[in-house]
């Protein structure tokens, strides 16, 4: 049967061939479900005929104001419509979206801006301050300023910059979508915490965002017409990719702005929210909110969770108050979520409390969108044995992992050596093949799903005059998952309090980032005198 191999009179046509890309999705939708809704917002309903015809109004735009095929267009935006829209419509456009961490301070703001050479910057009103003091501090060409008002949240324009509203108005809602020739082309890029303390810009290809949005629904076991609610940020990873995912299922995406226990249940009793993803500490503080915040629902909600394994004490409380939680993991070089904790009935239906929640903490297998995902020593690249014990690194290959890193070509080889990407996460495998992280190589502290670069605040801190050394580790929290803690050694003869300290912090770091506790003394050293962060993180265990 060699002859299926061959070449002969088959070749790749606009009839067989066509590039892999999420923005299939909405224009399917268009066509599908034109009067099925599928952005909600408080007062703001829109149907897929509408969604359609504003991204395609923003593409428009865009490409009025000179925005050309791989430009980047940026955007500092909440959980609101527009961000949805700009998924759609800066890459129908040709152009590549950066979403960026609204959490994050103005010099981090201004790199990015920089470094991925943005053209043109969606805002919102509540963060145009941040923004313009983060433009001019760029050295390179300035991007457009497009100010997003939110009439629903009572943020009124500035009146300052060209506003969202009256941006688009200029478009044109049949504006013909120019959809990528090689689904290797760029969609996204987005920057994600490095050891070095600067952000690296991680660059996705529209094959891959596609495949994670067909990948998903299978791992979810999602059917027709869900309702999810978008708790985790449209800037991580461009929200798990489930914005360009809703419109196969003709699905309703629910926009929440403020993330609060009240707003979670007020969406699941009013809007019907059928699936949310969030960090173990959106769960927490919904087990944990006032009695008062609390809404009766008659479904289950389905919960995917990432950025640390929940802890076990949450799941318990979590899943009888209507919920099923999935343990997902990812980075964002992957496009967020590529393993889960898929539940098997066959062996676990029995379990209870703390045993089934300990199952439910795994890291997992993979999804159905990628090809192997395992445990090898870094070293050899060798397989780890299978015995719940023997520790290696978290080693990834398929199609939802990243271009690579915008600039970075160093960075790039190092991440793919050995043909897998290298997640620097520690972790072994149970003997069913199910994976455990145990630490993370990294020194990334996973705050509240936020990565915190302990060498960017230890980078601040030994600023102080008073700081001879400093060590940040990460901390177990109840609340957050862990918090940075820093570890001080004093110059000889100088004095700074912990208050002092989190004070100098605060001034330098987004607020996210500063250390929540500090310990002072001698740092233990190896005999070329660096810093051994592995006998710090001891003092943690058991906490």
């Amino acid at each position: 049967m060699g002859w299926m191999n061959d070449e002969t009179g088959l070749e790749k046509n606009a009839a067989n061939f066509v590039p892999l890309t999420p923005l299939s999705h909405l224009q399917r939708a268009k066509m599908i479900f034109p009067h099925r809704e599928a952005v909600v917002y408080g007062d703001t309903r829109l149907t897929y005929g509408e969604y359609h015809a504003r991204c395609s109004q923003l593409a428009s735009a865009l490409v009025k104001a000179g925005i050309q095929s791989g430009d980047v267009v940026a955007s500092l935006l909440p959980n609101v419509p527009a961000q949805a829209e700009a998924h759609f419509g800066v890459p129908a456009c040709g152009a590549v979206l950066n979403t960026i961490n609204t959490r994050l301070e103005t010099d981090t703001v201004s790199y990015i801006l920089d470094h991925g050479e943005a053209k043109a910057v969606l805002v919102d009103s509540a963060l145009l301050t941040l923004t313009k003091t983060a433009v001019a501090e760029m050295s390179g060409p300035k991007p457009l300023i497009i100010e997003v008002a939110d009439n629903q949240a009572g943020i009124a324009a500035s009146g300052d910059h060209l506003e969202y509203e009256d941006f688009i108005a200029g478009g044109d809602a049949d504006f013909r979508w120019i959809m990528p020739q090689d689904e290797w082309e760029s969609i996204s890029l987005n920057y994600t915490s490095g050891t070095t303390g600067r952000p690296k810009g991680v660059v996705c290809h529209h094959r891959g965002a596609y495949l994670k949005t067909m990948g998903t629904p299978i791992s979810w076991g999602m059917t027709m017409y869900p309702r999810y609610l978008t708790i985790v940020p449209l800037f991580h990873c461009n929200g798990w990719n489930h914005t360009w995912m809703m419109p196969a299922l003709g699905g309703t995406l629910i926009c929440c702005r403020d993330i609060s226990a009240a707003n979670i249940f007020n969406a699941i009793a009013d809007e019907g929210v059928t699936h949310f993803g969030g960090a173990p500490i959106v769960l927490n503080m919904m087990i944990h909110a006032p009695e008062g915040d609390h809404r009766d629902f008659d479904h289950v909600v389905e919960v995917f969770t990432a950025g640390a394994p929940p802890p076990a004490a949450v799941l318990e409380a979590i899943e009888p108050m209507g919920f099923n939680v999935t343990q997902v993991y990812g980075l964002t070089e992957t496009y967020g979520h590529v393993t889960e904790c898929l539940w098997d009935e066959t062996r676990w239906s029995d379990l209870e409390g703390t045993d089934r929640a300990d199952i439910k903490a795994r890291t997992g297998i993979l999804m159905p969108h990628m090809e192997d995902i395992t445990v090898l020593d870094p070293d050899t690249m060798e397989q780890v044995p299978w015995d719940g014990e023997t520790a290696g690194e978290i080693m990834i290959r398929g199609n939802s992992v990243m271009k690579g890193y915008l600039k970075n070509p160093e960075a790039s080889e190092k991440a793919f050596a050995g043909g897998y990407f290298h997640s620097e996460d520690v972790a072994y495998q149970h003997d069913d093949g199910y994976i455990r992280i145990t630490d993370r190589a990294k020194d990334i502290i996973i705050s509240g799903g936020e990565n915190i670069s302990s060498v960017e605040i230890e980078g601040a801190l030994m600023h102080h005059p008073a700081v001879l050394l400093c060590a940040v580790v990460a901390k177990p929290d109840e609340t957050w998952g862990e918090v940075p803690c820093a570890f001080i050694e004093l110059k000889e003869g100088a004095s700074v309090t912990a208050e002092e300290l989190r004070s100098f912090a605060r001034d330098r770091l987004a607020g996210f980032k500063c250390p929540k506790a500090f310990e002072f003394g001698e740092l233990p050293k190896t005999s070329t005198g660096k810093i051994q962060k592995f006998e710090l993180r001891k003092r943690f265990k058991g906490v």
